[in-house]
């Protein structure tokens, strides 16, 4: 079905629409990650070349099939072939699962903007116990940040088992999210190209503050030095550069390089064929495509200087509360004069008050702590970890806080709506697409329906397990079916569609066709590389056993690992058979449905 008219205004709105879609949390919470195993050198290098080799071609792929065919993914996919109506399908039930958890990132933030508006902030002390004597347990075991995250936001369950009831509070902050996205989708997706001047270019401003502020914490400069140094060793720097060379022969970097690329471009969801699908048959995708991979690749390394900047000062600060913590023990213990004992003497004063009074010291020994700067940076954390504890840590620190979490928390706000528009475009698109859905229902009930559908199923993620759901969806429902989808997506472009068809494609759209690049990385490099990646994760996931998860023990106050039972292995399965399975399922009832008009007109006849 041709499209009435093209969605976007002009070009730039559609380079906004892919930005906002394509820069999200992954470029946040899990490049600066990366950044932080492998060194930051030892990383960028094969994630450039991944980007080169994968992100670029692969995204050019997906804008030039939506421009082309006019459709949504399951009519595009169909168009190339109708064995392929399967493709589409599957980026449909991919989009579908992350819109129904991705949102509840959302929800959370909400919670913490909200309060954000405190003094003090919620999070910057423990609060007290029932009867007002000291503070509670719970808290005291741990800290007030990841107290306020996994007991007053979550209230998690100790395991997943223990599913407890819907927390009224996320329920409403998780229905404020998706009325926030439906209004942004409300007149179909029209009004999305007016939404995405905000959510893509308002996240910018943010970092920029972010990145002024950051540079001038006291610390900042340790964390950028963790940052680009190989597994955080300062003593690397001495001999960078082999450490380096050594990061480039390790396969996991590589692996995790490509997979960053691959998610953080957002290919194989629907999302980009659908906004391609909007746009003028003349729309140079080339060179969109090579603007919108770069963009996102360079904001990821803006990013990562602007987690580790404040990274660094958030470790730093504990590194020097703990050194002066135990300054004021010994000098107390001991009764030390005030100054004789400093942060650059004190490993020499242990080592005298060890020897010259053993017994004293042997009994203050166990509440001294071992002060490192280097196992404070160490802490290597990702996701929610990183977006809802290490920063809020850091803010909590900062000068005038409740202005830097506000902006902080907005920013992620706009981060997840931008994300959510592209994942509900991919649903929407192919729905309103068919003919038979958009005769009977306008675009603002059909709409309506897909988020009332999701946010009613998301209240599962705001149960007292909600989290441990979330991360089974976060690391199972998507990561096998997306290498799958763009695997097939990029064979049945090259090779049943066909190479040069495609190209004269591309002619009559941008006028040239692409250049021995594209296409030996369309051909040949692309499908080899995806391939490596689906090897690896069937390998992992096989070597890795019995699949566990990460449980919260408020007795000890920290992460204890568990085995996942039986049930939620079964849900794992269904998550990855339940869009991979749409792709021979769709060629196999396609086949059906031949054969059997095939026998009707040999019968009448």
């Amino acid at each position: 079905m041709e499209k009435s008219r093209p969605l976007w205004d002009n070009p730039l709105q559609f380079v906004f629409a892919c930005i906002s879609y394509a820069v999200g949390l992954g470029n946040v919470w899990r490049f600066p990650y990366l950044c932080q195993m492998y060194g930051g050198g030892g990383f960028l290098i094969p994630y450039l070349i991944m980007l080169i080799a994968e992100g670029m071609p692969l995204l050019y792929l997906e804008l030039a099939v939506g421009q082309r065919m006019r459709q949504g993914s399951i009519g595009a996919w169909k168009i190339i072939s109708p064995y392929l109506c399967g493709v589409g399908v599957a980026s449909v039930v991919v989009s579908f699962f992350l819109s129904m958890y991705y949102n509840v990132i959302n929800a959370w933030a909400f919670w913490y903007l909200f309060h954000s508006f405190q003094d003090p902030l919620p999070w910057a002390i423990c609060p007290l116990n029932s009867n007002r004597t000291g503070y509670e347990e719970e808290c005291e075991k741990t800290s007030s940040t990841q107290y306020f995250w996994y007991r007053q936001t979550l209230n998690i369950s100790p395991s997943l088992e223990a599913s407890g009831s819907v927390q009224w509070e996320q329920a409403l902050c998780l229905t404020l999210a998706w009325l926030v996205v439906y209004l942004c989708i409300l007149r179909g997706t029209a009004s999305t190209g007016k939404v995405v001047y905000v959510t893509a270019s308002l996240p910018y401003c943010v970092l920029i503050i972010y990145l002024i502020r950051g540079l001038t914490l006291h610390g900042a400069v340790n964390g950028l030095i963790y940052m680009f140094t190989p597994k955080g060793s300062f003593m690397a720097l001495l001999s960078h550069l082999p450490l380096q060379l050594e990061q480039l022969l390790n396969p996991k970097a590589w692996i995790s390089a490509a997979t960053q690329i691959f998610f953080s471009l957002g290919l194989g969801f629907g999302s980009l064929i659908a906004f391609a699908s909007y746009n003028e048959p003349s729309n140079n995708c080339q060179r969109h495509a090579i603007i919108v991979s770069l963009i996102n690749s360079t904001t990821s390394i803006f990013a990562s200087i602007v987690t580790f900047s404040i990274y660094g000062f958030k470790a730093t600060f504990n590194y020097e509360s703990c050194i002066n913590k135990v300054i004021l023990l010994l000098l107390n213990a001991f009764d030390l004069e005030e100054g004789s004992l400093t942060a650059d003497n004190l490993n020499e004063m242990k080592d005298y008050l060890m020897a010259t009074y053993p017994q004293e010291y042997a009994q203050l020994a166990p509440q001294i702590k071992n002060c490192s700067l280097e196992a404070e940076l160490d802490t290597a954390v990702q996701g929610t970890g990183l977006a809802f504890i290490v920063y809020s840590e850091a803010i909590k620190n900062m000068e005038v806080p409740q202005l830097y979490s506000v902006l902080y928390f907005f920013m992620l706000l706009m981060l997840g709506i931008g994300s959510m528009l592209g994942n509900t475009a991919a649903i929407l698109t192919p729905l309103t697409d068919s003919r038979a859905i958009a005769s009977r229902f306008p675009k603002e009930v059909i709409s309506g329906v897909v988020c009332f559908v999701n946010c009613i199923i998301g209240l599962i993620f705001t149960v007292e397990a909600g989290n441990y759901w979330f991360d089974i969806f976060n690391d199972y429902a998507a990561t096998l079916s997306l290498l799958l989808i763009v695997l097939v997506e990029t064979i049945a472009v090259c090779y049943i569609y066909g190479i040069r068809r495609f190209e004269k494609d591309l002619y009559t759209m941008i006028g040239r066709k692409p250049n021995w690049y594209w296409k030996i990385m369309w051909a040949f490099v692309s499908p080899l590389l995806i391939i490596s990646l689906f090897i690896f994760y069937i390998t992992d996931y096989i070597l890795t056993g019995t699949l566990q998860y990460q449980a919260w023990d408020a007795t000890q106050g920290q992460l204890v690992t568990k085995d996942y039972p039986g049930y939620a292995l079964a849900v794992i399965g269904l998550l990855v058979a339940s869009s991979t399975m749409c792709i021979p399922v769709g060629a196999l009832v396609t086949f059906v449905r031949k054969r059997l008009k095939r026998e009707r007109v040999t019968t009448v006849a």
